[in-house]
């Protein structure tokens, strides 16, 4: 298995392309469309690149696999699924996050918050059998309810729930978030081999290092500055929270959410012809800086 790892530094965002050499078989993981708030533009840079490489190794990819509804940067999932003609398929807790913002938007009736928008929903402990590839499905919740891990051999994609041993783990103050179910998700991963491999949804180079977004699960253990193996769920939390509350919504969050929770479709053309992103007013406080 090989896995191609390519970044978004926009976005400080880590897609994949996990594939066997052998037999050609592939999965893409969270692909980014690109989008520039100053201009309100999307663009296919990222999806271009990533389209090229499949093409370039001459791979056949079985799915567009979502770790769970991104807060930070468009999904690139149905650019992907243009070009190369895979399902995508997220968490089916993605119902929650998508009746958490269908207020938030305030999305007609007819958004019916079934999950119908993606190809594909996916339960925790389903195994799917994607040519030559096994992938394993582990609801990891926390950041959000929908969140998913994916373990395809040794290698584990954990999205937003852990992030380099020197960053920590995902933030738990979004809709549905939760930092006690995060610190029980991290256990579960923190049960799998010490040698397992953690490739990371993001890595925002603390301190100005360089690009890195593979470790293990033994670094993790004993490394990670947030929850290392012997932080108790209590500490977990009360740092989470405090370290949550200081937090400023990410730049992208209301153009993000309104596409990636519907299947990662834009909106649909109105009848001048235009596209429109909502933004809603006053929906987030701002951070108390003191964390009190």
């Amino acid at each position: 298995m090989k896995i191609e790892a390519q970044f978004d530094p926009a976005t400080s965002t880590l897609s994949y392309v996990v594939y066997d050499p052998d037999t050609r078989d592939a999965v893409v993981i969270d692909p980014v469309l690109d989008f520039d708030p100053k201009w309100v533009q999307v663009s296919t840079t990222s999806t271009d690149r990533l389209v090229g490489f499949v093409r370039a190794q001459g791979l056949r990819v079985h799915a567009i696999l979502d770790t769970h509804v991104h807060a930070d940067h468009l999904s690139g999932a149905r650019e992907v699924q243009r070009h190369l003609a895979a399902p995508v398929a997220i968490g089916a807790h993605i119902r929650t996050v998508q009746q958490a913002f269908r207020e938030i938007y305030n999305w007609p009736d007819t958004f019916e918050a079934d999950g119908s928008e993606f190809d594909r929903l996916l339960q925790d402990g389903e195994v799917l059998q994607l040519g030559s590839l096994r992938v394993e499905v582990m609801h990891t919740p926390g950041h959000t309810p929908a969140c998913l891990t994916y373990r395809i051999g040794d290698a584990l994609f954990t999205g937003d729930t852990l992030f380099m041993p020197d960053f920590g783990t995902g933030r738990c103050d979004f809709p549905g978030g939760s930092a006690e179910a995060l610190y029980d998700s991290v256990q579960r991963l923190y049960a799998l081999p010490e040698s397992t491999r953690v490739f990371v949804g993001h890595d925002y180079q603390p301190g100005g290092r360089a690009l890195r977004y593979e470790t293990t699960i033994g670094a993790e253990r004993a490394t990670n500055k947030q929850l290392k193996a012997h932080t108790s769920r209590e500490e977990f939390v009360a740092f989470r929270t405090a370290r949550d509350a200081t937090l400023s919504p990410p730049a992208l969050i209301l153009q993000s959410l309104q596409v990636n929770a519907r299947g990662g479709h834009l909106p649909a053309a109105e009848d001048n012809g235009r596209r429109y992103l909502r933004m809603p007013l006053g929906v987030w406080p701002r951070p108390d800086p003191s964390g009190g």
